[in-house]
């Protein structure tokens, strides 16, 4: 009998010790969660404060710290949109006085810069105001989406297709849009066509948009992320881009748990593969 009280104590204490350490060590799983998704999604929603004290109080300044992060980013992103939508005003003015130049050569070539420096300004006003816009969640019907968009691009003259399938995925509907959207319009602007390959894991989606263009060099795969930055071979002032629309497809794959990324198809062309999460940035 004692043998056998002190097992029981034994696996008792055991039990409790286990689950005590599962008690504390939820807090600081999900904080450190929290902390790694930071860097892809500030508009996440604030992680739980539970657990003893101390895990509570590192969750609140966390949750403290994200707030203050965004704060900061939108501040910046209207002290830009102000900026930008203020130049107009000189812009305008310059455009009057473009007029009196004698010189018709100078006065076309004014003119050019005069009006890439206006379709700049008017994306990055597109870009901080989608940037600022906090969409809903809502599980969204994906096929569908890519779908209307080929139609959209046949109408318009394009050359699109689509192959495979996939499910629906939690998704902002609206950025999503514009992401496949800014995607497709690169294909067939740069590339001539945009064939759409569709396939999905158990957590994931991955669609893949291959054009007939050029492609990229090797050296210059990363650059064209950046804000602004457009390849000379393939992209001008006639082309009608600004170089956003990968900066901002990239941006809006990565809140929706995923990335985008680019690479030169094996037969030609530029291969631009975006992955999704299925359960959305909140997964």
């Amino acid at each position: 009998m004692f043998w056998l009280g002190m097992a029981v104590q034994f696996v008792a204490v055991v039990g409790a010790a286990w689950a005590g350490a599962r008690l504390m060590a939820r807090p600081l799983q999900d904080l450190a969660g929290a902390a790694s998704r930071l860097g892809e999604n500030l508009n996440a929603p604030p992680i739980v404060e539970t657990g003893p004290i101390e895990a509570r109080e590192a969750a609140r300044g966390f949750n403290r710290m994200q707030e203050r992060i965004r704060l900061q980013i939108d501040e910046r992103g209207r002290f830009l949109a102000a900026v930008s939508h203020d130049l107009r005003t000189p812009l305008t003015r310059i455009k009057l006085r473009i007029e009196r130049v004698a010189d018709e050569a100078a006065r076309d070539r004014l003119r050019a810069d005069v009006a890439e420096m206006t379709a700049m300004l008017d994306a990055t006003l597109e870009y901080l105001r989608g940037n600022s816009r906090r969409e809903a969640w809502q599980w969204l019907d994906a096929q569908a989406l890519v779908e209307a968009l080929i139609e959209d691009a046949r109408e318009n003259g394009d050359i699109a297709t689509v192959a495979g399938r996939v499910g629906p995925i939690l998704a902002q509907p609206g950025a999503l849009r514009r992401c496949l959207g800014n995607l497709i319009d690169n294909a067939v602007r740069y590339g001539g066509r945009a064939d759409i390959v569709l396939s999905e894991t158990a957590d994931s989606l991955v669609i893949e948009i291959h054009d007939a263009g050029p492609g990229i060099p090797e050296n210059r795969m990363a650059s064209v992320f950046e804000p602004f930055v457009r390849l000379e071979a393939s992209r001008n002032r006639n082309s009608g881009g600004v170089g956003l629309g990968l900066t901002i497809a990239r941006e809006i794959a990565r809140d929706h748990g995923g990335d985008l990324s680019l690479r030169n198809g094996r037969d030609g062309g530029l291969v631009a593969r975006l992955t999704l999460s299925r359960d959305g940035a909140r997964g």
